[in-house]
């Protein structure tokens, strides 16, 4: 039997053996693979410049018809009506604090109140209220007339049609002209601007119109004149302070604006005021 000890034995000595070898180190070849993210490309996480190119951008994009209008250039501004929408954009506060400044022409502060936001909604409706306040007291009155008389009574529709010429036309031709006239003499003033200016000069009539019902020609006459007085007087005043760098022609375009005003009040007495019952 063979001893429980083990002799160790020389792996080098013991024939049909082979011996080690240390592997040589392996060397990995340069790879093919590109890169990710390329080293050129923009579109990072962080803010990057570029879109990749799979993404869809359609909500990126302005689409026709949609509710945000396309920016006009140019005189076709004029036939777009997103231009005309900041003029419309007003409050009821607004429009009511503007008409009571209407009433008050003495304090000569209504174009710096509204220099930066003038509107055209307050002229609008006040010219048209005085179309059909005008139409309705002249109607009422002559048929309160007719009546009274016994006579037949037959509704005039040319009151309506002169009463939109004059008052739209008026509201409109006046500051016109007015607007030439200041860029000749290079007086800085704006044609929306003198439209407000205009459209609230008017309201002053339609409590005027009202009180023409009174059947006494004397009152009429004191009605009109006061009407006229004051919105002569709210559009001279409030124009004063910039006419005036027109040079001593100033004092003439402010007593012809206010002639004119006072020309708007007799005419209305003649063809509105002047019914008999």
């Amino acid at each position: 039997m063979m001893s429980g000890n083990y002799t160790s034995i020389d792996s080098q000595k013991v024939s049909g053996s082979v011996p080690a070898v240390d592997p040589p180190p392996f060397q990995f070849s340069d790879s093919n693979l590109q890169t990710f993210p390329p080293s050129g490309a923009q579109g990072k996480i962080g803010g990057g410049s570029r879109h990749p190119r799979d993404v869809d951008d359609t909500f990126s994009k302005p689409v026709s018809g949609s509710d945000e209008p396309q920016q006009q250039s140019g005189w076709f501004k004029a036939f777009s009506l997103a231009s005309y929408k900041p003029y419309f954009d007003v409050d009821t506060i607004d429009v009511l604090d503007r008409i009571k400044d209407s009433l008050y022409p003495f304090n000569g502060t209504f174009n710096e109140k509204t220099a930066s936001h003038p509107d055209l909604y307050g002229p609008f409706w006040i010219c048209t209220t005085l179309i059909f306040v005008a139409a309705s007291i002249g109607t009422f009155v002559t048929y309160i007339a007719h009546k009274l008389k016994d006579q037949e009574w037959n509704y005039d529709i040319n009151l309506v049609t002169w009463s939109a010429g004059l008052f739209y036309g008026y509201v409109t031709i006046v500051p016109l002209c007015l607007y030439v006239i200041l860029k000749y003499f290079s007086v800085p003033s704006g044609f929306v601007q003198l439209l407000c200016l205009y459209g609230y000069s008017l309201f002053v009539f339609i409590p005027a119109l009202c009180m023409s019902v009174v059947p006494l020609e004397i009152f009429r006459w004191m009605v009109a004149g006061v009407a006229g007085f004051m919105s002569a007087t709210f559009v001279a005043l409030n124009l004063r302070a910039h006419i005036m760098s027109a040079g001593e022609r100033w004092v003439l375009i402010v007593a012809s604006i206010f002639v004119l005003q006072l020309a708007l009040a007799v005419a209305l007495k003649v063809c509105l005021f002047t019914v008999t019952v």
